[in-house]
């Protein structure tokens, strides 16, 4: 299975893919989309940008699953209300190239990749290039996109057997579905 993550960012979106055969996870790419030429410009289009981008992204790597962060609430409310917007133009972008995506928050990320929920940033690309075998640190953007590969690699399936044993479908927007609790 190829599993795409992304880390959306208004300036800066990162993605990874990876393959993943049983517990075998092997690197096949990784980067970032950036807006951040286009500061002054109007918001739809920087969101265009990271739309064509994560369409791209896909029709190149062809992946089966895809996921994504959760935005947390920031102290800042416009700068929380852009990243949503940023967030909304990718996954919008993988749902149109139908795709199946699933939600993780950054600390159920830091927590199936480092062990530790409040890792750090250093702590996730050292960590991601391990399990990865990279030769060399991935970007700060691009790691956590990689970590959000990972963590659907090890939690995706648990999850839907949780969905299938509890009678969640596929469609119902329930508890555990594809790694998002409420």
């Amino acid at each position: 299975m190829r599993i795409l993550g992304i880390d959306p960012g208004l300036q800066i979106a990162g993605f990874g893919v990876i393959d993943v055969a049983g517990q075998t996870l092997n690197y096949v790419a990784s980067g970032t989309i950036k807006t951040t030429h286009m500061v002054g410009d109007p918001l739809p289009l920087r969101l265009k940008v990271l739309f064509d981008g994560v369409r791209e992204v896909v029709a190149r790597y062809q992946p089966d699953q895809a996921s994504v962060e959760i935005v947390f609430v920031n102290v800042n409310p416009q700068a929380t209300l852009l990243l949503g917007q940023a967030r909304g133009a990718c996954i919008t972008a993988l749902v149109a190239s139908d795709l199946l995506v699933s939600e993780y928050t950054a600390l159920q990320m830091k927590k199936a990749v480092a062990g530790y929920g409040k890792a750090s940033k250093a702590e996730v690309q050292a960590m991601v290039m391990r399990l990865l075998k990279l030769p060399s640190l991935p970007g700060k953007d691009a790691a956590d996109a990689l970590g959000l590969a990972i963590t659907h690699a090890h939690v995706g399936p648990a999850m839907a057997r949780l969905a299938k044993a509890s009678g969640l479908s596929e469609k119902m927007d329930g508890a555990y579905r594809n790694g998002r609790s409420r």
